[in-house]
């Protein structure tokens, strides 16, 4: 009996153990947030976004339908500030990258981002005419301010946090923080093209000239 307990033991031990998961791996300088603080963040952001239609409503008389290009801009303008000053104060490494430089950050992804973005559009099926290049330069900056600015504002050039965020590839976002940034960025992708999809549907409707 001793003997066989003994070639159990040996066989086990030499068996190889499986290797756990990888894990997520977070700086010990990123911020943790709660799940309050996050969702004020998203609260502050739509309540940026009303008010923007609001003005572009009441005040110069204008809206998505019959002037896209020049609401789109001007959601833009009121927006940018607000998102980019709220992500930044959530930045990665504060120690090395303070809060003007992650406003920095975010100034410089808002065109980088857009260029991406258009780009991406335009080989989609959007126009490269004259006629609605405004529009798409102006709803690609809109883009851009909802899915690249807040990653690029938190965790600037860091390859595996973009990983963790877009790809989830090794890792799936973890915490307050990613999530504050994924789903909105993925909710705007998803909601650009479930508007875009039934558009040729209604093709003479004056509501396409947003998007193409």
């Amino acid at each position: 009996m001793k003997a066989n307990a003994t070639t159990s033991s040996v066989k086990s031990s030499a068996e190889p153990k499986p290797e756990p998961e990888p894990e997520a791996e977070i700086s010990p300088s990123s911020p943790s947030i709660s799940a309050l603080e996050a969702l004020s963040v998203h609260l502050i952001s739509g309540l940026g976004l009303g008010l923007a239609l609001l003005l572009a409503n009441n005040v110069y008389s204008v809206n998505l339908v019959s002037h896209p290009s020049l609401t789109l801009l001007l959601i833009s303008v009121i927006e940018c500030p607000i998102v980019i000053l709220l992500y930044s104060r959530h930045r990665k490494n504060r120690e090395e990258c303070s809060y003007l430089k992650a406003v920095g950050r975010g100034l410089l992804g808002l065109p980088v981002g857009a260029l991406v973005i258009s780009l991406g559009a335009i080989a989609l099926g959007a126009p490269v005419g004259t006629r609605y290049f405004l529009t798409t330069i102006n709803w690609s900056l809109l883009m851009s301010l909802f899915t690249i600015v807040p990653a690029v504002s938190v965790f600037g050039s860091s390859w595996k946090d973009w990983q963790r965020i877009f790809a989830h590839t090794n890792c799936r976002p973890i915490g307050s923080l990613d999530f504050m940034i994924c789903l909105p960025a993925h909710g705007a992708i998803i909601g650009a093209w479930l508007g875009a999809w039934p558009m040729p549907l209604d093709w003479e409707r004056p509501w396409n000239g947003l998007f193409v």
